[in-house]
């Protein structure tokens, strides 16, 4: 078995302009999801900000890691520059 960590996840983008999307992000440094996803959009004055929400899931080769292989996020708000 590998007890290697994944540097990746997917972000599950559950509600908000993105809902449906998911893209591929990576742990913080200490290994766990991203608390916060800042996400660009086609325009540079704008991009939207999601947090992590309360679903994780865990793949069939991650049972003996910590790390998810995908976490759900919720949208807040569009930010404006």
């Amino acid at each position: 078995m590998s007890t290697t960590n994944a540097s990746t996840y997917t972000a599950k983008l559950t509600d908000g302009p993105l809902e449906g999307k998911t893209i591929r992000t990576d742990f913080t440094v200490e290994g766990d999801p991203q608390p916060r996803l800042t996400i660009p959009t086609n325009s540079e004055a704008k991009e939207y900000l999601y947090i992590r929400g309360g679903s994780i899931e865990f793949g069939a080769d991650d049972s003996h890691s910590r790390q998810p292989s995908a976490v759900d996020y919720r949208f807040v708000q569009a930010v404006f520059h």
